[in-house]
């Protein structure tokens, strides 16, 4: 992996989880909420949280219908 690559996928890591809290926030959710919601289980939220994992894309698609945005947006590639 070149650190040109590991740079970016760092920085995508980080832009996930810092806008799914956003968002979370926003909506007044906690963890076992938003797991609820979207059907997952809240370990899974509090991995991509903490940075530890980062979600599917399967993940990433329910995140963006429950949130109503893109998963552009939930991957720093697009601002609102």
């Amino acid at each position: 992996m070149s650190i040109l690559f590991y740079r970016r996928y760092c920085i995508v890591e980080i832009i996930v989880a810092k806008r799914i809290k956003e968002l979370m926030k926003d909506e007044g959710l906690n963890q076992s909420k938003l797991a609820e919601k979207i059907g997952l289980k809240q370990n899974t939220i509090s991995a991509w949280l903490l940075e530890k994992k980062e979600p599917s894309i399967k993940s990433l698609w329910l995140l963006a219908d429950y949130f109503d945005v893109d998963i552009d947006y939930l991957v720093g590639r697009k601002n609102y």
